[in-house]
């Protein structure tokens, strides 16, 4: 069962949070690659600073004080606020970017439009097409797919919030390095350690997963989870449904 379409507060779940959550190079360089020529960013719901890009005059944007807290000495400045409410005047950034942050905020809409309005080029978003199905991890825990059915966007709306947008497929490499929901697609046994657990705010959401993570545990004892899910280990990367959307 979900707790309900709460706004998650990384005052309480963001503790430990920059340990397990560091930045993949690869989808840095996809993320870098959508900035295009900007020199000067905003990261909306910037978090600890991950995929701010230290090429570029960076501003970040945060409610969060123990996300704030952990940011590192090099990460960009940042400013205590929310994305629906930007302290900043029209066209002032040569893009903005919202990485794995949209689901958070209370008005997905007015969110979106304040980054559109701000900003003279590119919207850079990484977010989750909820229609898409395929993650393992959603036969132990099916309550997954009904959380991301009630707090993603869906892909229609960027067009709808942002006007016309090129969407494409970020693949999740096998060893990758940001310990997001699907990260661990190739490395199961990770779903059970509740240290990593806590870092994937999907698992705040969902109330009572003790039995689907027994049942992890028996299948990955017995060897029925590898012969079940054996095509993945042939793959180093896959569509799990994570999207970046750029405007053009």
């Amino acid at each position: 069962m979900l707790l309900g379409s709460m706004r998650i507060s990384y005052d309480t779940i963001g503790v430990n949070y920059s340990d397990l959550r560091k930045p993949d190079s690869r989808i840095e360089t996809v993320i870098g690659r959508a900035l295009g020529s900007a020199k000067t960013v905003l990261n909306v719901g910037a978090g600890a600073g991950s995929y701010e890009p230290a090429d570029r005059q960076v501003l970040a944007i945060e409610p969060s004080v123990e996300m704030i807290r952990q940011r590192g000495a090099s990460a960009a400045p940042v400013i205590q606020g929310y994305a629906e409410d930007l302290p900043f005047d029209g066209n002032s950034f040569d893009a903005s970017m919202a990485i794995l942050t949209v689901h958070h905020w209370a008005d997905k809409e007015k969110g979106l439009k304040e980054m559109r309005r701000v900003t003279r080029g590119q919207v850079v978003v990484l977010t989750f097409d909820p229609s898409h199905r395929g993650f393992w991890l959603a036969d132990y825990i099916p309550e997954l797919v009904e959380l991301d059915e009630v707090q993603m966007p869906r892909m229609t709306d960027y067009e709808e919030w942002l006007g016309s947008v090129e969407i494409s497929a970020v693949p999740i490499p096998h060893d990758c390095t940001d310990g997001f929901l699907c990260a661990y697609w190739r490395r199961p046994a990770a779903y059970l350690d509740p240290r990593i657990r806590a870092a994937m705010s999907s698992f705040w959401a969902v109330d009572n997963i003790s039995e689907g993570l027994r049942k992890l545990e028996s299948d990955l004892d017995t060897g029925a989870w590898a012969q079940r899910y054996s095509e993945l280990l042939n793959f180093d990367e896959c569509d799990f449904g994570y999207r970046l959307v750029t405007t053009k």
